[in-house]
């Protein structure tokens, strides 16, 4: 449904996006993760079309995007910051919707501001940080697209109308298979909330995975022994990290984990445990990889 194939993006001398490919599935929800200024946003903005891409063509269901009016109509974008015409209400703001955008649906406009409790007569500017991104929802969906790409989507939104939201994003993916490519620092809502992932750093992507495979993929040991191996038995795994305490070996490893448990019982350990991993601690260890880790202030 979304593809990019090797995109690049630069700025004077700052390459904000390097040869990045990207591949959301059609009907299944994207989460584009990564560190502060890897790219997302930029990236984001090529694939819905607002910015040029120097390099490489992102395409919507095969249709590049970019000065492609009919294309356009099918994608919608959801900032970090939504835009509204000065002064505007929802009521005004839905009738511009509504002249350009073909499927506009006027049924679901009046159900879902009704349903989120919201004044469609009430200036936006006039309204709280989240009362605007529940009007860019309310207009959005009411355009029925295709594909929707939002950035950092639920910032400033409570915790109920959070959870209501995504309801609805949800219920558009499975009834008539949207496409959802989301930013988010929020790891913990993304990890029940997409199906794939894709991390970037420094303008790259590092990986992108389906979610259940990335958490199959890698696995948090804790393991302690009667007599300590030698530093072999580090080696001979897909170590991230690992860290001692007293006895017990915790070991953050890569691979599948039947072949991490026939070798680590093959040094015959007197406990041994795997241990789930949240979707945040995926990420800083991957991170950390790279060299994106946590350091301590020393003053």
């Amino acid at each position: 449904m979304i593809k990019a194939d090797n995109v690049s993006k630069r700025f004077g001398r700052f390459d904000a996006v390097k040869d990045v490919d990207v591949n959301v599935k059609k009907g299944s929800i994207y989460g584009l993760l990564g560190s502060n200024g890897a790219g997302k946003t930029t990236l984001l903005k090529i694939i819905s079309g607002i910015i040029r891409s120097d390099k490489g063509v992102p395409e919507i269901e095969g249709s590049s995007i970019f000065e492609a009016p009919d294309v356009k109509k099918r994608v919608l974008f959801i900032p970090d910051q939504p835009y509204f015409f000065h002064q505007s209400s929802l009521f005004q703001m839905a009738s511009f919707y509504k002249a350009v955008y073909d499927r506009w649906n006027e049924e679901r406009f009046h159900q879902l501001y009704k349903h989120l409790d919201l004044d469609p007569n009430r200036k936006l500017t006039r309204m709280s940080k989240g009362m605007q991104r529940q009007a860019a929802f309310i207009l959005t969906l009411s355009a029925m697209p295709d594909a929707l790409i939002l950035d950092e989507p639920f910032d400033g939104l409570d915790p109920v109308i959070r959870q209501q939201v995504k309801n609805l994003l949800i219920q558009d993916v499975s009834s008539r298979e949207m496409t959802v490519l989301v930013s988010s620092h929020n790891l913990r809502e993304m990890e029940d909330f997409c199906d794939a992932v894709g991390v970037m750093h420094k303008g790259k992507l590092l990986y992108e995975r389906d979610l259940e495979e990335l958490k199959t993929d890698i696995s948090k040991l804790q393991v302690a022994f009667k007599k300590m191996p030698d530093e072999s038995f580090l080696a001979g795994m897909d170590v991230i990290h690992h860290e001692k305490r007293g006895r017990v070996l915790t070991c953050i490893v890569r691979g599948a984990e039947g072949n991490i448990d026939r070798y680590v019982r093959s040094y015959e350990p007197a406990i041994y445990d795997v241990l789930p991993l949240t979707l945040e601690e995926i990420f800083m260890y991957e991170m950390g990889s790279v060299g994106y880790e946590i350091r301590n202030l020393i003053v």
